[in-house]
């Protein structure tokens, strides 16, 4: 399955409570963003679970599949459409095995090898970064360069991740990716609604120019 990826949100509920976080996730999905990605690593998986039947209510009202990082357990369990896995996380073929074939997988690279390995093994689309410097996550960071080899060397979606804003986002146009993908534009953002809507329209402006 190829989800859309165009603009891809990834959660992070540090520093709000479960209601202002569920109202961020809301408004964030009447912006428009195409895939919700719910990421918890600090949660017990109790409470991971119970938040992501949460979101899946939310998600679930705008028809947006909710993927959950890592935990294939935890995407069964909530009905999730899918799950991402990092380059430490179970392998992509297994997580395909426990999930099904109908399920979304996806997976991170950072480099071309990663990227054709990762779809060789099944991935629906892949999370390439860090592009820019981040504070939600210490990643070394991937050059535009890498990026465009490994957007012309797969034939699955590749959306970039990392530091990305409505205001650096032009400099991936003509890279070849499908899509953003925004954890702090938006859920550091005073109205989330308004900083999707703005980060859609960019994301449909670079892929557009392919």
């Amino acid at each position: 399955m190829k989800p859309d990826v165009t603009l891809y949100l990834v959660t992070d509920s540090r520093g709000t409570d479960c209601a202002e976080f569920l109202k961020k996730t809301e408004a964030a999905c009447r912006g428009g963003v195409t895939l919700v990605q719910l990421r918890e690593k600090e949660r017990s998986s109790r409470d991971f679970l119970a938040l992501a039947k949460q979101v899946k209510l939310v998600t679930d009202k705008f028809h947006i599949p909710l993927i959950i990082n890592d935990r294939a357990d935890i995407a069964l369990a909530c009905g999730a459409a899918g799950v991402h896995a990092g380059s430490d996380d179970i392998p992509i073929s297994d997580l395909r095995r426990i999930m099904g074939e109908n399920c979304i997988i996806g997976a991170t690279a950072k480099n071309l090898q990663q990227a054709a390995e990762a779809q060789s093994e099944g991935a629906d689309y892949l999370g390439v970064g860090a592009i820019f410097p981040t504070k939600t996550k210490d990643a070394v960071l991937t050059d535009i360069d890498t990026l465009k080899k490994i957007c012309s060397g797969v034939s699955i979606p590749v959306c970039a991740i990392g530091g990305i804003t409505s205001g650096n986002c032009g400099i991936l146009s003509g890279s070849g990716i499908s899509g953003l993908a925004v954890v702090s534009a938006i859920m550091s953002a005073n109205d989330s609604e308004a900083a999707a809507a703005e980060l859609l329209k960019k994301a449909r402006e670079i892929t557009l120019c392919k």
